[in-house]
């Protein structure tokens, strides 16, 4: 097995999820002819690094991911005249499935808009932070967090989306059970309200005060069918600040009204207990 260094680690197990995060002046330079076995995934913090492998070179930035697939020849380090701050991570492709993996040799993604952006560094933050802490778990922790960054990423390539849009529906998600004010959303994501308005409903098809509102019976189905609170408590807790509004609005995209649909949801789960029971007797008998 070939023992490589990583910015002054060794690392013998490829098994074993290795992670830092690094600000390297321009003479940082890293040179693999055989490369390695595992995959290296970087996100761009600050500055400007580079990566090349044959066929291909690219210049990583701000809010950049990077991925390098494992066997690959391969170069990387700090362009010229530049610093480079970033967060990097090897791990085995046994972290996640082969279908989310890219395969190109040498890939990157920009992470436009700002959450985005936070949760992967956080993600690679609490890799870093679980490496070293070595605690129980730590090995499997690390290969969470790295899934979580994988699975975004294969998210996004999916769909594509304006990032001032994902940025929205992320800030909806967030504030799901405060007052919308369209002005207060447009001014985080840099636009006006009439072009955020109007933008918002092209790409995703629904206003803002629809797609809201969808959010919120949303989880207000999930809350009946998984908890013994009544209409009007999960009324409020979704948000809604009046009961008919609610009704209107649940009617709207369930077809039928809050309280019926609890009390089918309450219904069926009693029949499947009953069943289940049933079935049990039966079998022990």
């Amino acid at each position: 097995m070939e023992r490589g260094l990583i910015g002054g680690y060794k690392s013998y197990a490829y098994d074993t999820v290795i992670a830092g995060h690094f600000q390297e002046n321009e003479t940082y330079f890293i040179n693999r002819p055989n490369g390695r076995h595992d995959w290296l995934m970087t996100f761009t913090l600050d500055g400007e690094g580079y990566f090349k492998v044959p066929g291909k070179e690219l210049i990583s930035q701000f809010g950049d991911v990077t991925l390098l697939k494992p066997d690959i020849p391969h170069q990387y380090g700090t362009r010229r005249g530049h610093t480079w701050y970033f967060v990097w991570a090897h791990f085995s492709s046994n972290v996640i499935e082969t279908s989310l993996l890219p395969n190109d040799n040498l890939i990157q993604q920009r992470i436009e808009n700002e959450s985005a952006r936070q949760r992967i560094h956080h993600a690679f933050t609490r890799v870093i932070s679980d490496s070293r802490e070595r605690g129980e778990y730590w090995n499997e922790l690390c290969c969470t967090a790295i899934r979580e960054i994988i699975m975004l990423l294969a998210q996004k390539k999916r769909h594509i989306m304006d990032s001032r849009i994902e940025e929205t529906l992320y800030l909806l998600s967030q504030r799901m059970r405060e007052p919308i004010r369209i002005e207060e959303l447009a001014q985080s994501v840099g636009l006006s309200a009439s072009r955020l308005s109007h933008l918002f409903k092209t790409i995703t098809g629904h206003s803002i005060v629809d797609t809201l509102n969808r959010m919120r019976v949303q989880q207000a189905a999930l809350l009946f069918e998984h908890t013994e609170r009544s209409a009007t408590q999960v009324c409020f807790d979704v948000g809604f600040q009046n009961y008919n509004h609610f009704t209107n609005q649940f009617r709207k995209w369930y077809g039928i009204n809050p309280s019926s649909y609890m009390k089918n949801n309450r219904l069926a789960a009693i029949e499947l207990g009953n069943h289940s029971f049933a079935s049990q007797f039966n079998t022990n008998e």
